[in-house]
């Protein structure tokens, strides 16, 4: 199915996201919302791995999106019913296939937003496809969300493992070493991140010297750790492709084995603000990375995130940034076409361009429903220059929408 884009659809960002979308009520035309009520669930890992990156973090930055769009509207709202629901896939996809079909059939979710794990992310990209109801990705890296999987009902909003191998993988080969060890977890998303990353180390004229899959989750990699110091050749750089508490302990076991000082430099795939928390900058400072976002970058990202750190008490995540953001943009949708309709809010929202707090120079392509926009290779700064606590990150460079994002895939095909 090929979407067009609705004339005179943009969004600018300010204290409430979007401020340009929308002048008066609903548009007329477009429907009415079904049972009076727009219903947003939140299917995320409120327990295990991925809590502190997604989790109750996730629901709060979904809720603040509501309340920021009652506040904006009032009565010319589109309707001032709006729902946030919740519920816990566990990271397992037979759960989350289960409870997107609960959140859909019976708490009669209009679009369900965050799932981290890839392969829980695809189970629920399939259930949206068949309930005809609408899914934000924010939290899962798989490309294939995009690719293979891609369906008319599934949007890819803040990041993908493109993104993340071709800002760390080609710079670190570039600047600190050629040849690499990759650890990578045994589901989806790691076995799309290590295909990624093999790509961009070999583009930039690096070598994986090995590739090794590790349970997931996990606690224990000595085997891995103690096998890379015997490795022919040796590797210049360990790449670290686990997230969450996963990565935890690598780095920390990593640490155990002193690989640091057999010469062995640590690279990381993916890295949360919370993650950097949970380690301790003073072990990653210096540490390359590939972010979608982070709460510092400007006055527009600081001035949003001061807002949910009064509302939660902790800073957010780019996943939870990206939440507001995509929930935010999904109900202006719904505003500009009068009703919930998954068809009806696509059409407003497929081939958008806008620029809120979180997506810079955004772009959501309809031949894909990837929201391409800006990214930014950063380090860990140095926990002496820090600001304030939280202050975790040193902006290096701007990654270009058009770089930071693959061309739409061959194998995604909107039907």
């Amino acid at each position: 199915m090929k979407r067009t884009l609705s004339a005179g659809v943009a969004l600018a960002a300010a204290g409430a996201l979007l401020a340009g979308c929308g002048g008066g009520g609903p548009s007329s035309g477009g429907g009415r919302v079904s049972d009076d009520k727009i219903v947003l669930g939140v299917l995320t890992d409120l327990s295990g791995v991925y809590a502190d990156i997604a989790g109750q973090g996730s629901v709060e930055a979904v809720q603040m999106a509501v309340d920021d769009f009652k506040k904006k509207y009032g009565d010319k709202a589109v309707t001032g019913n709006i729902e946030v629901v919740k519920a816990d896939h566990q990271n397992k996809p037979e759960v989350a296939n289960t409870q997107a079909r609960e959140m859909y059939d019976r708490k009669r979710a209009d679009a369900l937003f965050d799932v981290p794990t890839s392969s829980a992310a695809l189970a629920v990209a399939d259930v949206a496809k068949q309930s005809r109801r609408l899914y934000f990705n924010t939290a899962a890296a798989t490309t294939e969300l995009a690719g293979a999987s891609c369906n008319p009902y599934t949007y890819e909003w803040a990041y993908d493992t493109h993104m993340l191998a071709h800002g760390t993988g080609a710079k670190v080969t570039e600047q600190v070493g050629k040849n690499w060890y990759l650890l990578y977890p045994d589901y989806a998303f790691g076995q799309d991140m290590q295909a990624k990353f093999t790509t961009a180390i070999e583009g930039a004229g690096g070598k994986v010297v090995a590739k090794d899959p590790t349970p997931f989750p996990s606690d224990n990699y000595s085997t891995f750790l103690l096998k890379a110091p015997g490795l022919k050749p040796r590797p210049d750089v360990l790449g670290v492709l686990q997230a969450g508490g996963d990565l935890a302990n690598v780095v920390k076991q990593y640490e155990q084995f002193k690989l640091k000082d057999k010469n062995i430099k640590l690279a990381i795939g993916l890295l949360f603000d919370s993650d950097i928390e949970a380690i301790g900058a003073d072990r990653l400072a210096g540490t390359m990375f590939t972010t979608a976002w982070f709460w510092n970058l400007d006055g527009k990202a600081r001035a949003w995130s001061d807002r949910y750190k009064e509302r939660t008490g902790k800073r957010p995540t780019f996943d939870q940034a990206a939440d507001y953001s995509a929930a935010t943009t999904y109900l202006e949708a719904a505003q500009k076409a009068g009703t919930d309709k998954a068809e009806e809010v696509s059409k407003r929202l497929d081939g958008m361009k806008f620029d809120d707090f979180f997506a810079r120079n955004g772009v959501v392509r309809a031949a894909d429903h990837r929201l391409v926009h800006d990214a930014y290779l950063v380090e860990v700064k140095d926990p002496a220059k820090a600001e304030e606590k939280g202050d975790y990150t040193k902006f290096i460079e701007q990654i270009p929408a058009d770089e930071a994002f693959d061309r739409a895939s061959p194998l995604c095909h909107m039907s």
